[in-house]
């Protein structure tokens, strides 16, 4: 279900018959047509245990199942929108950056830990991102909201990317991320974290970082 971008704050979607999506709870803007909204208790198509796996975290976003035959235009508080096709692969993303995604995407969640080791936990407690991160597979259209627009860093063997952590929004591809120190701990002392902490990732996929390092 592609998303059309109205403007850089605003996308359409296109609801067939026997077909779903899912938006976050507050995010319809306007729609055409027969549309039904219904809240969905178990966070879309993760089922009951990827629900479990962010109230524990205190991380669960609420979303709605949208169908119908119409088109439904999402936004939400202003916030940039960035949309990603993905065609059979995974797209790693905080669930409170999502917007709306295509219902034929298996939804999943991952302890940061264990793409991370330890230190993935360490970028949860740092950063202020989420120990938890949704995972989004398959074939279909992803929207994702972010500060002051996105780009698209590519990352490919031997050419490992470096992000602020607040500056990151969602990743895909074979990546793996630590978080790193670009100062030693004496340097640290007196300085607020700023650049101090640095989210690498390396192997082959995409990272997409935003032109702010505000959280939403």
């Amino acid at each position: 279900m592609p998303f059309r971008e109205i403007n850089s704050r605003m996308v359409e979607a296109t609801v067939l018959p026997g077909q779903k999506m899912f938006s976050q709870r507050g995010a319809m803007l306007a729609y055409r047509g027969e549309v039904s909204f219904t809240p969905n208790i178990q966070g879309g198509q993760g089922g009951l245990m990827s629900m479990i796996g962010r109230r524990v975290a205190n991380e669960a976003t609420p979303l709605m199942t949208v169908e119908g035959s119409g088109t439904v235009m999402f936004g939400h508080g202003g916030h940039h929108i960035q949309v990603i096709n993905l065609a059979g692969d995974t797209l790693y993303v905080e669930a409170d950056r999502l917007l709306a995604f295509d219902g034929t995407l298996q939804q999943g969640t991952m302890f940061m830990g264990s793409q991370g080791g330890v230190m993935g936990m360490v970028r949860g407690q740092v950063t202020g991102q989420g120990l938890f991160t949704t995972t989004l597979k398959g074939h279909g259209a992803v929207a994702v909201m972010a500060h002051g627009g996105v780009i698209e860093v590519p990352i490919a063997p031997g050419r490992e990317v470096h992000v602020d952590p607040q500056a990151y929004v969602a990743h895909h591809g074979d990546v793996r991320n630590k978080l790193s120190t670009a100062l030693g701990w004496r340097d640290m002392v007196g300085r607020g974290s700023g650049e101090a902490f640095q989210l690498e990732l390396s192997g082959s996929g995409a990272v997409y970082v935003q032109a702010s390092e505000e959280k939403l």
